[in-house]
């Protein structure tokens, strides 16, 4: 869904982090300096989520990844709401916390299956769970969930934005093809929630950072340097804590996608920050959002 926007002037983007570009004039051969300023691109309408909602009814929902994070919290909103939740779990066979709290509900509307999405063979029984257990289970909509950093690129989170990159285009090119089929699929980009979700943890990426150096090639340890990698590290290290620690606007975005009769194609639960630097970074060309956010 294209963004529309409107013009205004306030707060300088300087005030935000970043910095204020500026370049040389092609024509005139002297520097000019480009300002942007906070509310200069702001979305027209606020989105309050209040579109006409579908009954839930007897609506059913697989969600995967519901060991922990959003997917375990996720689980236990919809079944609230009254969904008959499929909760997908990782590590159910192993007795993990995540699915032994879900099944502690004890209730017939929630449901939870061993899960590994890497393994045909689950992903296939599962289907057969759910088809067997839906009396109409041909009808539906597809909601992903991308990142910010599936729009932005960002230093030393290659293999991420890589990953969620491909949610993306994955996205898109199945909202084309199941639009004949009447099937909507949205995208949820969550912005930084690692504190709330504990995606990181200072031991765990120290633990990949070693391995990570005991097996690089001796040619990049000396492109890099262990200097240089143990302050990547160090950053790393930083991040964990960092970010919102209410995932409300995620689990509301998702709801929304799922019982709107009018989904939105992209939802974009994240700080205002972040929000104005995707709409930089996708919308504005690579040279002036390289001199922004190139350090």
């Amino acid at each position: 869904m294209a963004t529309m926007l409107t013009a205004r002037l306030s707060r300088p983007l300087s005030k935000l982090p970043g910095k204020t570009p500026s370049f040389p004039d092609r024509e005139s051969g002297t520097r000019c300096t480009l300002q942007f300023y906070s509310a200069s691109f702001v979305p027209v309408g606020h989105r309050t989520y209040a579109d006409a909602v579908t009954p839930v009814g007897s609506k059913a929902v697989l969600v995967t990844g519901c060991d922990s994070g959003f997917g375990f919290s996720l689980a236990k909103h919809l079944h609230s709401k009254g969904f008959l939740v499929f909760a997908g779990c990782l590590m159910k066979d192993k007795g993990d916390v995540g699915a032994k709290e879900l099944d502690s509900l004890k209730s017939d509307r929630l449901r939870t299956v061993q899960l590994n999405v890497c393994k045909s063979e689950e992903v296939e029984r599962v289907v057969e769970i759910v088809r067997a257990s839906l009396e109409d289970p041909e009808k539906g909509r597809v909601i992903n969930i991308g990142s910010m950093l599936g729009r932005i690129p960002y230093p030393a989170r290659s293999s991420y934005c890589i990953t969620k990159f491909g949610v993306e285009a994955f996205s898109d090119c199945l909202r084309y093809e199941m639009h004949p089929l009447g099937v909507k699929v949205c995208v949820v980009e969550p912005g930084n929630f690692i504190a709330a979700t504990s995606l990181y943890s200072p031991e765990r990426i120290q633990a990949i950072a070693n391995k990570l150096w005991d097996e690089l090639p001796e040619v990049v340890r000396k492109d890099y340097d262990k200097k240089c990698f143990d302050e990547k590290t160090a950053t790393m290290r930083t991040y964990c804590n960092s970010g919102s620690t209410d995932i409300s606007p995620v689990i509301n975005a998702i709801t929304h996608a799922l019982t709107a009769a009018k989904p939105y194609t992209r939802y974009h639960p994240m700080d205002y920050y972040w929000w104005l630097r995707m709409q930089i970074v996708t919308h504005l060309p690579g040279a002036i959002s390289d001199r922004i956010y190139i350090h």
